[in-house]
């Protein structure tokens, strides 16, 4: 009796292991042995930025990342059929990689020197810049020149947010919230001024709320998008770079980047250099 209960405890530990571990990397050393053993993998996006990163009323996920991300997992061998876009906010997505809940990150993920010493990048596929969203009818904001007494909005977490933070803590009040859809609500009640963060990003939410908010001012930062992978997974860094030189070449980049931001007006650049670090 007391065999066939210890038994049972061990059974129960072991599903509640595997069912935390979210459908990530699990066992495997390389997101490249995953795709190929596998042929599945779970993909960290977000789901509340138009153009970007967004979850459609029918639950399936649309943008340029995630484009990006089905484009690479396809260069892996796994099959859009294959892939499960998982939601990710800005606090969460070393946190996601770490445990093993997603494989990859493609949700516009700024690579700094801090974020790497948890995580590893391919990339950049995209470089942007921050700036500032204001409502159609704003006329003193015009970029961060002016924003002394200004009550700002940007993400827990985010790149921006530490850059106000660091660079106009003595000009403005900041507001962090966990997503930006929530700071774009704050703007349209005219409880905050503006919300900072990428350019691209500003301009899904612009075009979302045509007539009503606009983007402002030159971009005052340099923000390097890349995917964020198992740290040390210098194999799996390897492959998504040659996917991304690859969509880079074929045209399949700068296709994917007009049909998801081009109707927001926003100027498509050139692809970017990838750092083979």
């Amino acid at each position: 009796m007391f065999g066939r209960s210890l038994y049972a405890v061990f059974a129960v530990l072991a599903l509640t292991t595997t069912a935390a571990c979210g459908g990530g990397q699990g066992s495997y050393a390389s997101i490249v042995d995953k795709a190929k053993n596998d042929k599945k993998l779970v993909i960290g996006v977000k789901a509340d930025q138009p153009g970007l990163g967004l979850r459609t009323p029918d639950g399936t996920f649309t943008g340029f990342d995630v484009e990006v991300a089905t484009y690479v997992a396809k260069q892996l061998g796994v099959e859009p059929s294959g892939i499960t876009f998982k939601e990710t906010v800005t606090a969460n997505r070393e946190a996601f990689i770490e445990q093993g809940q997603v494989d990859m990150v493609v949700a516009t993920y700024s690579i700094t020197d801090a974020r790497k010493q948890k995580v590893s990048f391919a990339g950049p596929y995209f470089v942007a810049g921050q700036a500032l969203l204001v409502r159609a009818d704003e006329a003193a904001l015009t970029g961060p020149q002016a924003l002394n007494g200004k009550k700002l909005c940007s993400v827990a977490g985010s790149t921006p947010a530490q850059k106000v933070k660091t660079e106009y803590a003595k000009e403005v009040q900041l507001q962090e919230e966990r997503t930006y859809s929530a700071c774009v609500d704050r703007v349209l009640g005219g409880q905050l001024d503006a919300l900072t963060t990428d350019n691209v990003i500003l301009a899904g939410y612009a075009a979302q709320h045509a007539g009503k908010l606009k983007v402002v001012g030159e971009p005052f930062s340099t923000e390097k998008y890349g995917i964020g992978l198992k740290k040390d997974d210098t194999a799996g860094r390897n492959a998504v770079n040659d996917a991304l030189a690859k969509m880079f070449s074929d045209g399949s980049w700068q296709k994917a980047l007009e049909a998801s931001v081009g109707a927001s007006g926003f100027p498509v650049p050139a692809a970017p250099q990838l750092e083979r670090y």
